[in-house]
C-alpha cells in the first residue's frame, strides 16, 4: 500500500469528507478519490461511506483507520530520523490567535520557513478553539490560561496582562478597587470565562458580567477604547494605548496572575521534528522576552 493512500485516507476521515481533507491536503479533489478507490481495492473493503454531506468511516474503516494512523505516524518518524541534521521536510499546519498571532508569532513562522527550505508552512489564524486532530493540525500557539484537555502543551513564554478602561469610562462609572467591586462594573469578555487575581500570594477569582462580548482580543480592545468597560487584556496589545493615554490601568493592586504563550499538540509519545523546532524557535523568542517584543535569533 501506498503510505500516501494510508495518509489521504486519514486525513478525509478526519476531516468528514474529500473537499476537506483536499484542502488540508493541497491537492484537487480527484487525487484525493483517486487514492481512495485505489486503497479499497487493494484492502476489497469498503473504508468510507460517501453521502452528499460528506464521508463517515464504515466499521472496517474505522478499524483500519487507527492502525493507518499509526503506520503514517512511523513513518514520519522514520524519515525524520534519516535526515540530515536540522533538515525539515513536508507540512506543517498551526493554528495560532486572530489577535495575536499576526502581529507577534507570524515573524517566528516566517523564520520556522527560512531556516528550513523544504519544509511548508501553512498557518492559520483564528481565536476560536480548533479541534487539531479533527481539523489536521499538527500543533497550535494558544495565549492565556489553558483549559484542562487531553492535549500536550509546553509552554514557551510569559503572558502578563492587567485590567484596562477608557479615562471616560472610569470618570462616569469610577474605578474598582477591589476584586469584589467587579461586580458594579460592565466587563468586557469573550464569553462567560472567570477572572483572577493576586492577593498577596492568594488567587482571588470573579465570575463579572457585562453586555458586550467579542471572541477575540483586538475587538475587546476597540470595546475597552469607547469606554463600553473594564477589559483583561495583554500587555502586547494595550501598551501604546496606555502610552496615548487612550486607556488607563485599573486595580493596580490586585495585578492578574502570569499567563503564558503554549505550544499545543495532540496526545502522543513524541512530538514531530517540526513541532520540537518549532518549539524550541518560540522559545528563543519568548521566553524571559516581553510578549510584545519578539526577538528572532
Amino acid at each position: 500500500m501506498d503510505i500516501e493512500d494510508l495518509r489521504t485516507f486519514v486525513e478525509v476521515a478526519d476531516a468528514g469528507g474529500v473537499s476537506p481533507a483536499a484542502r488540508r491536503l493541497g491537492v484537487a479533489k480527484s487525487i484525493v478519490s483517486r487514492r481512495l478507490a485505489r486503497l479499497e481495492a487493494e484492502l476489497g473493503v469498503q473504508l468510507l461511506a460517501r453521502t452528499t454531506r460528506g464521508a463517515s468511516l464504515t466499521e472496517a474503516g474505522a478499524t483500519f483507520r487507527e492502525h493507518a494512523a499509526r503506520a503514517c505516524a512511523e513513518m514520519d518518524a522514520a524519515r525524520e530520523a534519516i535526515l540530515p541534521n536540522g533538515d525539515l521536510r513536508g507540512r506543517l499546519r498551526i493554528a495560532a490567535p486572530l489577535t495575536f498571532g499576526p502581529t507577534h508569532f507570524a515573524a517566528v513562522f516566517a523564520e520556522m520557513a527560512r531556516r528550513h527550505p523544504q519544509l511548508h508552512v501553512h498557518a492559520a489564524y483564528s481565536d476560536r478553539f480548533v479541534d487539531l486532530v479533527a481539523e489536521g493540525f499538527d500543533c497550535a500557539v494558544r495565549v492565556g490560561y489553558l483549559q484542562d484537555s487531553n492535549l500536550v502543551a509546553r509552554c514557551v513564554g510569559p503572558l502578563h496582562g492587567r485590567l484596562v478602561a477608557s479615562p471616560a469610562y472610569v470618570a462616569a462609572n469610577g474605578a474598582p478597587e477591589t476584586p469584589d467591586d467587579l461586580a458594579a462594573h460592565e466587563a468586557l469578555m469573550q464569553g462567560t470565562e472567570p477572572w483572577q487575581f493576586l492577593d498577596g500570594e492568594r488567587v482571588v477569582t470573579v465570575h463579572p458580567r457585562g453586555r458586550f462580548k467579542a471572541d477575540n482580543g483586538t475587538a475587546l480592545l476597540a470595546a475597552a477604547i469607547s469606554g463600553l468597560g473594564i477589559a483583561w487584556l495583554p500587555d502586547g496589545i494595550t501598551q501604546p494605548h496606555l502610552d496615548s493615554g487612550a486607556l488607563v490601568h485599573v486595580m493596580q493592586r490586585f495585578p492578574p496572575p502570569p499567563a503564558g504563550i503554549h505550544v499545543i499538540r495532540p496526545p502522543g509519545q513524541h512530538p514531530s521534528l517540526k513541532v520540537r523546532a518549532l518549539t524550541e524557535l518560540l522559545i528563543a523568542c519568548f521566553d524571559h522576552v516581553p510578549a510584545a517584543s519578539p526577538v528572532i535569533r
